[in-house]
């Protein structure tokens, strides 16, 4: 029990000392904090100590102490008398000052400092109940009564230790002013993983349960998927949601039109719950796993079809060799070319009874192209032949082929400017066909077959040699 003395005294002569009440401890009753003042006493006075006992007086003793008093003015007087005057002012003497002063003090004198004493503590008492509030505080659902001295609705939070977030709901708003009477509420902030109609977000409620998340947060549940129960609680770490709202899809399929309502993950779910069945290769207008939308058409592909495979040959290319050993202009295939083979297949549909284009599904080769190899002549070309450079071979040539070397004649067996049959031209050192070879070699080969066997290779021209 403390005690601060202000110098006070009663009517006694006793020292008094303020605020010497104990003072209650919180939680008094049921209540969080309870003021002192609501308690069963406030203020407990300490008992008065008891007045000094006055000295029994005997009879002699009296009598004694009144001829003593009745004795004590007159020789008073008369000392006063002996003494000589005292210089004077105007002012009373001090001897008269000291007697005005041990003169007994009045009762209304004696009682004024208590009086005040009184007033300071109703004063403060009443302070004191004014600055005390009883709120109502509710965070996340717990409530309780307190009483509080804060001045608002932050500096509550504070005083009972209540940490809040961005995301966390606070009514009324921090920074308004608290008066008795007043109700606060805290709701903490959860995060929730929330997948709406397939598409991914994080959303924060105050909500405790998924029933209330779905109220705040807007979200239609009537005849919706959900991935957890309604009821199921959600703690401040949160939880993922996966909802998935109830839509109208239209169906097409086999010249019928069905409209169903469904929470479907897929359009092929939406397909079944149509009463509809894929087969084979049947499909839909859109992709058969994408998120179906409220008010979409889909319509079903019925699709037959089969492969078929195409060959074609792949051109082999010509690799040209110099051979000095061949005369100038002269050819020779040393080695044959043979062309690929590409193998292509191609996808053959049918939607809906209509034919589409072929569609390419693979190529690959299946034999590769062989390079034909060709020797070509470089030595030079001798310019004549004994004995048959002074015949007038130009007038055997347009005879016999109208003079142009790639003459052929109608059966094909002879070609040339002198129409020879493959089989001379090939015993005179020729290659190929007499016809690819140059004019000049043809009338070189020519001119060697005079010598062999005159004009007889040429019955009817022979004659223009000489002419």
């Amino acid at each position: 029990m403390s005690k601060s003395s202000y110098g006070t005294y009663d009517p006694y002569g006793h020292e008094v000392f303020a605020h010497t009440a104990e003072t209650l401890p919180y939680g008094l009753g049921k209540d969080t904090y309870r003021p002192a003042y609501e308690a069963e006493a406030y203020f407990v006075t300490e008992p008065m100590p008891p007045m000094p006992p006055l000295p029994r007086q005997t009879a002699g003793a009296a009598e004694t102490g009144a001829r003593e008093a009745e004795a004590a003015p007159e020789a008073e007087t008369a000392a006063r008398e002996a003494q000589p005057p005292a210089e004077t002012d105007g002012r009373p003497s001090r001897r008269r000052r000291a007697r005005d002063c041990d003169r007994p003090e009045s009762p209304m004198r004696r009682l004024l400092p208590q009086a005040l004493v009184v007033a300071f503590l109703a004063g403060g008492t009443t302070a004191f109940v004014a600055e005390d509030k009883a709120i109502e505080l509710s965070v996340d659902g717990r409530q309780r009564s307190l009483h509080t001295f804060a001045d608002d609705v932050s500096e509550l939070l504070a005083e009972e230790g209540v940490r809040v977030g961005a995301h966390d709901m606070i009514a009324p708003a921090p920074g308004t002013e608290l008066a008795s009477g007043d109700e606060v509420a805290v709701r903490y902030g959860r995060p929730v993983r929330l997948t709406l109609d397939g598409r991914r977000q994080e959303v924060w409620t105050t909500a405790r349960t998924v029933e209330g998340a779905l109220d705040e947060l807007g979200v239609r549940a009537e005849g919706a998927y959900l991935s957890t129960s309604r009821s199921q609680r959600i703690g401040r770490a949160g939880l993922a949601l996966d909802v998935r709202t109830e839509r109208a899809v239209t169906v097409m399929a086999d010249g019928r039109t069905r409209t169903v309502r469904t929470n479907a993950a897929t359009v092929r779910e939406a397909v079944e719950e149509a009463g509809i069945t894929l087969h084979g290769q049947d499909t839909t207008s859109v992709p058969p796993d994408s998120f179906p939308r409220d008010g979409q058409t889909v319509t079903v592909l019925r699709v037959t079809g089969g492969r078929e495979v195409r060959e074609e040959q792949i051109p082999f290319r010509v690799e040209r060799t110099e051979d000095p050993s061949l005369l100038r202009g002269t050819e020779v295939v040393a080695r044959p070319g043979q062309p690929g083979l590409r193998r292509t297949t191609y996808l053959l549909r049918t939607v809906n009874g209509v034919r589409q284009r072929p569609r390419l599904e693979r190529s690959e080769v299946v034999r590769l192209p062989r390079t034909q190899v060709v020797r070509v002549g470089t030595k030079p070309r001798p310019d004549s032949v004994s004995g048959a450079d002074h015949l007038n071979w130009q007038a055997l040539a347009a005879c016999e082929s109208g003079g142009r070397p790639d003459a052929v004649d109608a059966s094909g067996t002879y070609g040339g400017l002198y129409q020879f049959d493959t089989r001379t031209w090939h015993s005179l050192g020729g290659t190929g066909r007499p016809q690819d070879a140059s004019a000049e070699e043809q009338t070189y080969r020519a001119k060697k077959l005079y010598v062999q066997r005159g004009t007889s290779p040429w019955p009817h021209c022979g004659a223009r040699l000489r002419g």
